[in-house]
């Protein structure tokens, strides 16, 4: 197998890995802000996930001094793929089921694509066009099948998700254009640790936490975030991304919003009807397009 091609099947498998456990953070997120305020569960299980990484770095041997050349890479990175996305997509689900919120936020790879034109020049051929129309459907499909009322009270959370689709879609089009030149494990624990942080302040100034009131299972969502969301599926982003085009990476992710309405489904009870299945067809013909292109 060429080398090019390796790359390629690898980035694949990362895609697999980060939009299956970024699916099913969805409803565990969503009843752990039954128990626990949004930014100091993001900000709690972030630090404790970037520090787990760093020391997972440091027992592989990586360096986890960031070269000077990528402070300000870093940080932008951390803000916009860590801070805006998390935190912006887990505030959303105040407003919106857990369903609706991933099918808002994954609408980033529309927006990735498009940047990914000017920002990269990456051309969209009529296969990825097709690819982004078929999965810009399947987004359509989910939300006018759940019933989705767009009225007042909802406008704040809509809003909410797609602010975190674009600034995620942005991080991933600079990150592609600038990469960081780190070992991947101390990388990621660099950006889940600064991108969390100012959720773990705001959570702090604004929030006010019981976690001594936390059932087992809020801490078992708390673990799962913690571990597989801002653990290994960031791991296997940034993974993906390094090996694959911007827009194929970005497409790929579709997958992550029909596994969050079928795990929230089953998880909590949310609906799961003809709509939803006719959407899960629609995004993996919109994936298939998109790896094949």
């Amino acid at each position: 197998m060429a080398a090019d091609q390796k790359s390629r099947c690898v980035g694949l498998a990362c895609l697999g890995v980060t939009a299956l456990g970024w699916g099913l953070n969805w409803p565990a997120t969503k009843f752990l802000l039954t128990a626990c305020p949004p930014l100091t569960a993001r900000g709690v299980s972030g630090l404790v996930a970037s520090l787990a990484l760093a020391l997972l770095a440091a027992r592989r041997g990586e360096i986890l001094v960031v070269p000077r050349r990528f402070h300000r890479h870093i940080l932008r990175a951390a803000l916009l793929n860590v801070t805006a996305w998390m935190g912006l997509s887990t505030l959303s689900l105040l407003w919106l089921k857990a369903g609706e919120a991933a099918t808002l936020a994954y609408t980033m790879p529309v927006w990735a694509a498009l940047l990914a034109w000017p920002v990269l020049h990456e051309r969209l051929g009529p296969q990825r066009i097709v690819a982004l129309l078929l999965g810009f459907g399947g987004v359509v499909v989910t939300v006018g099948g759940a019933g989705f009322a767009a009225d007042r009270a909802a406008l704040p959370g809509i809003a909410i998700a797609l602010a975190a689709a674009l600034l995620f879609a942005l991080g991933t089009v600079l990150s592609k254009r600038d990469p960081i030149d780190m070992p991947p494990v101390a990388l990621t624990a660099w950006q889940v640790g600064l991108g969390c942080l100012p959720l773990l302040l705001g959570g702090t100034l604004f929030e006010h936490a019981q976690f001594g009131a936390l059932p087992a299972i809020g801490w078992a969502a708390l673990a799962y975030t913690a571990a597989i969301s801002l653990g290994l599926c960031y791991i296997a982003w940034f993974a993906a991304v390094r090996r694959l085009k911007a827009g194929v990476a970005a497409i790929g992710t579709l997958l992550t919003p029909i596994i969050g309405v079928i795990a929230s489904s089953l998880a909590l009870g949310e609906p799961l009807m003809a709509p939803q299945l006719a959407a899960l067809a629609l995004v993996v013909a919109a994936v298939t397009l998109a790896v094949t292109a």
